[in-house]
């Protein structure tokens, strides 16, 4: 089985997201999936796309999350005017060491919040295909590798809205996981109204772990046991979703390996050092359905690629007692 994960290990990272959750819980209130779906991606090492109208909270999602962690957090707001050296950085010539140095731009951080990404143009949002993939940023022909961890938690409003541009395939592919806040319910939003009237809760917010624990609750998500048989699960899922006549573009080999690793970080979370199939089904969602482009017929017919995502998933069969 190679090397399992110790019950003290899971007992850590068990205290320390708790301690995250509830942290993040006091400014979204009533979002339990959607926080939880946070934690996932920082404990599998993705980055995060949070997609919905303006108004239900994606910028406080984001920024609770950075500032629970104890690390260096950077903000970008994408504006149609932002070049992409104001994101990777820029070389300047000193008048006085009559030399070029380097001037860091906003990806330089352990937590890059990216606020409404698609209002900048592609170009600018190409800046960040670089670092969200290999952690690392070349200006000039020289490289400057990035801290770990790294992750990027952008927010976008709905490709309907005005003055948006949709993202290439490249970028949304390099998103581990979407997630939509949505509206909250009736009492959750009363409670908002408490809590946010009087202040902002994040101004109170404190962090609950540091950038050095991340990277060991990463390195014991690391050792949770992925099977054969479910391994399996996951590739026949995406080379489901490749075969489907009703998407012309199916999930990649990324996406599999995204899948496979937000499985682990969320049975980890659950307590076991073992991924069942009921993690990856649970995972296809949010990690898969913001990477797949419908047929023609399919977007006419007003099929989302979420209902083409359900009707795969249920041509899928699911191994039985497959976990370890």
């Amino acid at each position: 089985m190679g090397t399992e994960t110790g019950g003290a290990d899971l007992q850590t990272l068990a205290r320390v997201v708790g301690r995250v959750r509830a942290n993040v819980e006091r400014v979204i209130e009533g979002k339990p999936d959607v926080v939880h779906a946070s934690l996932v991606v920082l404990l599998a090492e993705g980055h995060l796309l949070i997609e919905d109208v303006p108004g239900v909270g994606k910028t406080q999602l984001s920024k609770a999350l950075a500032r629970s962690i104890d690390s260096s957090v950077r903000r970008i707001q994408f504006t149609p005017d932002l070049l992409p050296s104001d994101v990777t950085g820029v070389s300047v010539f000193n008048q006085n060491t009559r030399e070029f140095e380097f001037r860091p731009g906003g990806v330089f951080a352990n937590i890059v919040v990216g606020d409404e990404i698609n209002r900048a143009s592609p170009k600018t949002q190409s800046a960040l295909l670089e670092c969200m993939e290999e952690r690392q940023v070349t200006v000039d022909n020289t490289t400057y590798q990035l801290e770990q961890p790294f992750m990027v938690i952008a927010t976008q409003n709905p490709i309907e809205m005005e003055g948006t541009y949709a993202l290439p395939e490249a970028q949304r592919d390099r998103f581990m996981a979407r997630v939509s806040v949505g509206y909250p319910v009736e009492a959750a939003e009363i409670a908002m109204l408490n809590s946010h009237t009087r202040g902002n809760p994040l101004d109170d917010l404190e962090p609950v772990t540091d950038a050095a624990e991340v990277r060991k609750l990463i390195g014991i998500v690391g050792q949770v046991h992925v099977s054969d048989a479910v391994q399996r699960y996951a590739v026949a899922i995406t080379a489901a979703t490749r075969r489907s006549e009703e998407l012309t573009l199916g999930a990649s080999p990324r996406a599999t390996l995204h899948l496979v690793r937000a499985a682990k970080a969320a049975a980890a979370m659950s307590d076991r050092d073992y991924v069942l199939p009921d993690d990856v089904t649970r995972l296809a969602r949010p990690v898969l359905a913001h990477r797949l482009l419908p047929s023609v017929e399919a977007a006419m017919s007003g099929r989302s690629t979420t209902a083409i995502l359900d009707a795969v998933l249920g041509n899928v069969a699911v191994p039985d007692g497959a976990a370890r």
